[in-house]
């Protein structure tokens, strides 16, 4: 019997940090992405510092943008990010608080979702510089479903108010993979 394999889509991750040793975090985060074998990791941004949003009382924010191809539905690969979160420490506490790890869908291919705790896009991500800037480093041409604009385009219209600032050190790989 010949098993026909799942078609596989192209999945951007938002990863953030700002508990610990945040740089870490992130690495161990992008890692497990790319160690699952339903999904395979394809690229991933250089690494920010970001000023945090929302809530400005706690430590600036490490963030990347993780480019992964996968066979796990959209829901799937929520809870396969959901379970990454638990299992490094992750607690839903405040809202825009302090956080081990945060893994976000932006992208799932080219789809549109809203169901069951789930929005793809990322319903804030165009107004994140901290989400726009490490996407446009590895996707600057992908178009939001949405808003038919690239990220570029996305990115040049959004006010430079939010700090991001490059942390890639020279010669340093911007991934762990």
């Amino acid at each position: 019997m010949i098993r026909k394999h799942k078609e596989k889509t192209v999945v951007y991750v938002g990863v953030g940090s700002n508990v610990g040793d945040a740089l870490d975090h992130c690495r161990q985060a992008i890692r497990a992405i790319g160690a699952d074998r339903k999904s395979r990791y394809l690229q991933c941004s250089p690494f920010y510092r970001t000023e945090p949003v929302g809530k400005k009382d706690q430590d600036w924010f490490i963030n990347a943008v993780v480019a992964a191809e996968t066979s796990l539905s959209p829901h799937e690969f929520l809870d396969f990010l959901l379970d990454i979160e638990r299992q490094m420490g992750r607690g839903r506490g405040e809202r825009w608080g302090p956080r081990v790890i945060d893994l976000d869908i932006l992208f799932y291919g080219g789809n549109v979702l809203s169901e069951g705790g789930l929005q793809i896009p990322h319903p804030r991500l165009h107004e994140r510089r901290f989400v726009l800037i490490p996407l446009r480093d590895i996707a600057p041409d992908l178009e939001h479903p949405l808003l038919n604009k690239t990220v570029s385009e996305i990115l040049s219209k959004l006010p430079a108010e939010e700090k991001v600032v490059p942390i890639l050190e020279i010669g340093q790989e911007p991934c762990p993979v």
